[in-house]
């Protein structure tokens, strides 16, 4: 039962569905809830790639694939990829910090969003419904690493809130984001660029703030997404 709260907890933290009900009263860790993220990308993947799965592959299916991926998510991911992308105009740290706080979108935000989104709707032109459930799911797995491996870059927020993933719970994350891996087309290659993806966002989170907040958790996660889509698109083109 607790594991059963525990998956419902994450569906309702990465998504639209009106799974919050079904929780109980009381607040629930978000942090013992960790391990269900790659699981709960593969289901947004499966649900985002019903136009694929319907229709095939094309432009236009995976263009609606992306945006059903985004309303299904709330955007939770993108909204993060601006702020993080607009925190590399600030001037030190303490501005980079407020400048993800700030509801407002700038210039490298816009323009974060504009190339991913392009991206990863030319990529999933020429994959199947298999790959999208693939990279959605171990692109999940990325921000629980960040959270093992990274300090926060603040006092409060997000990042700061989620307690590390114990080691059980980190270890059933990277059970099921290899899986969800094993789904996908190319998943050495795929896994790969999802690493390298989170990778390069931690290393430019150090730098930036020193350390993760919850913006550079969703950024990694949909850049890793982003990375994986495209090493299997590239595998796959004759």
């Amino acid at each position: 039962m607790a594991r059963l709260r525990q998956l419902l907890l994450a569906v309702a933290f990465l998504t639209r569905l009106p799974v919050g009900w079904l929780l109980p009263a009381q607040v629930l860790p978000l942090g013992s809830a960790l391990w269900a993220f790659p699981l709960v990308g593969m289901l947004i993947g499966a649900i985002a790639g019903l136009p694929i799965l319907i229709f095939g592959s094309g432009m236009l299916q995976a263009a609606l694939a992306v945006g059903l991926a985004a309303w299904l998510t709330g955007a939770l991911h993108e909204d993060a990829l601006a702020d993080f992308a607009d925190a590399a105009g600030g001037r030190d740290r303490e501005s980079r910090l407020a400048i993800m706080r700030d509801s407002r979108i700038g210039s490298f935000g816009t323009m974060a969003l504009i190339c991913v989104t392009a991206i990863r709707i030319a990529a999933l032109a020429h994959l199947p419904l298999a790959a999208l459930v693939g990279a959605a799911g171990v692109a999940r797995l990325m921000p629980v690493l960040m959270l093992r491996l990274m300090h926060p870059a603040r006092a409060d927020g997000l990042g700061h809130g989620t307690d590390r993933p114990q080691v059980p719970d980190l270890l059933a994350a990277i059970l099921l984001g290899c899986v969800a891996l094993l789904v996908a087309p190319a998943p050495l290659m795929a896994g790969a660029a999802a690493l390298i993806a989170a990778w390069v966002v931690a290393r430019r989170a150090i730098r930036m703030v020193g350390g993760h907040t919850g913006d550079v958790l969703g950024a990694a996660a949909i850049l890793a997404e982003t990375a994986a889509i495209c090493a299997m698109a590239l595998i796959s083109l004759p």
